[in-house]
């Protein structure tokens, strides 16, 4: 019967715990949309320089 007192007592101090701390970090998603951006960012300039090396490429003459 002590374990299960000693166990509802813990579970009950951690729920007021977790309760009190309201600042608990940021949220996963502004994360998610940066790293979103900064991957579409990275394919337009990827795409653009793609872009200008083959044109680019393209205008040396050949024999």
């Amino acid at each position: 019967m002590h374990l299960v007192t000693f166990l509802y007592v813990a579970t009950v101090a951690r729920l007021a715990e977790l309760r009190r701390e309201a600042d608990r970090g940021d949220s996963p998603v502004p994360t998610a949309v940066i790293i979103a951006g900064l991957v579409a960012a990275g394919i337009a300039v990827t795409g653009i320089v793609l872009t200008k090396a083959e044109g680019w490429m393209n205008g040396i003459p050949t024999k």
